[in-house]
């Protein structure tokens, strides 16, 4: 497989022995993030509920015996401010949320209170903390205003959520922006709003690639229920590396403030912005079996059928550029997937990926 060298590149001599405090660290994304940073040789503290699948990442790659792991809900200010104060970190990671569109409809009140309270709770406490530089709140691409016009959403462009889930973190993106003007001067905020991801370990409900990988492992068939979907996809690593080069400019541009504390789009050229249909396909073909029954009409609640990104201020203000295509995004996710029900170690599955990201070792 070959590896772009275009765009910056995490530093690891900025992450060696740097106290970092990453609150969902159990799901998907974040033990992904808490195995990048440790292998960047980062001291991590991690805040979260227990993981909420059964299999997982957080327990398949043994995540909890290379990080300083807390169990606790971000609702709950007190036990999460003695646990910030306690982390003393330099850097802050916020990725601790409701982030299902599906279940955001089921349960409104839990998706609202996740997203947007604990965020405000978050955000109390890093005021009274005096070792942070730098924040990056993740948020999500859905925080836009989306008629479906086909356009690239740019950063200053209107904020909405017709789900519960789109408009809870739409709300962080107002009171992140507040935060950082009136109480948090001092230290480089940012929020984050990436594109829809694809790895190996990820095994939530309702989305694409684990509902693939659970029904062909078990000869079912997969059911499609918006085929003609088009999504800004991209694999974990993308922006996940994204988000340390920006904490990497915030922490030691603090000076540059309001240049950097910006919201950033982390996705795909919009070449990769494809259809379920086309991800779906490439994934059998990578997976080598399966069957698909691709819904002839629109299914269950509403979700938006059209997301572009433009990725254009990363680029320019950070250096981040995309460096896997989507094909090589689904084929490093399948084989994950194949060899750890063939029982390889999730742990070195999810460390080759890294190598191979990073370093452009295959």
């Amino acid at each position: 497989m070959l590896v772009s060298s275009i765009g910056a590149n995490p530093d690891p001599a900025f992450w060696r022995g740097r106290r970092v405090a990453l609150t969902g660290h159990t799901g998907f994304k974040g033990s992904w993030m808490a195995l990048l940073l440790t292998r960047l040789g980062a001291q991590v503290y991690g805040y979260a509920l227990a993981p909420s699948t059964q299999p997982n990442l957080f327990t398949s790659a043994q995540v909890e015996t290379h990080i300083d792991s807390q169990i606790g809900d971000i609702r709950n200010a007190d036990t999460l401010g003695a646990w910030l104060a306690r982390a003393n970190p330099e850097i802050v990671f916020h990725f601790a949320a409701q982030a299902l569109v599906k279940q955001s409809y089921l349960d409104p009140f839990a998706t609202m209170t996740s997203n947007f309270v604990g965020t405000l709770n978050l955000l109390e406490a890093a005021r009274t903390q005096a070792s942070i530089r730098a924040m990056v709140i993740v948020t999500t691409d859905k925080v836009y205003k989306n008629n479906e016009s086909g356009q690239a959403y740019q950063e200053h462009d209107a904020l909405g959520g017709h789900d519960p889930y789109s408009a809870s973190k739409a709300a962080c993106e107002i009171l992140v922006s507040s935060y950082k003007q009136c109480f948090l001067q001092h230290i480089g905020v940012a929020t984050a709003r990436a594109g829809n991801v694809i790895g190996g370990g990820d095994w939530a409900a309702d989305r694409l690639i684990p509902d693939a990988v659970r029904a062909w492992s078990q000869q079912q068939e997969l059911d499609i229920r918006r085929p003609d979907a088009i999504r800004p996809w991209q694999h974990v690593l993308e922006p996940l590396c994204a988000y340390l080069i920006l904490a990497q400019n915030l922490a030691r541009n603090c000076s540059a403030g309001p240049e950097l504390s910006n919201a950033y789009n982390f996705g795909p050229d919009i070449i990769d912005a494809v259809t379920v249909r086309e991800v779906i396909e490439q994934a059998q073909r990578s997976f080598g079996s399966g069957t698909v029954k691709f819904a002839e009409q629109i299914a269950g609640p509403h979700e938006a059928g059209l997301l572009h990104l433009d990725n254009g201020l990363a680029k320019k203000q950070l250096g981040v550029y995309p460096r896997w295509n989507l094909k090589e995004a689904v084929q490093r996710s399948m084989d994950w997937y194949k060899s750890y029900l063939h029982g390889a170690s999730a742990a070195k599955l999810c460390a080759a990926d890294m190598d191979a990201y990073l370093f452009g070792e295959s």
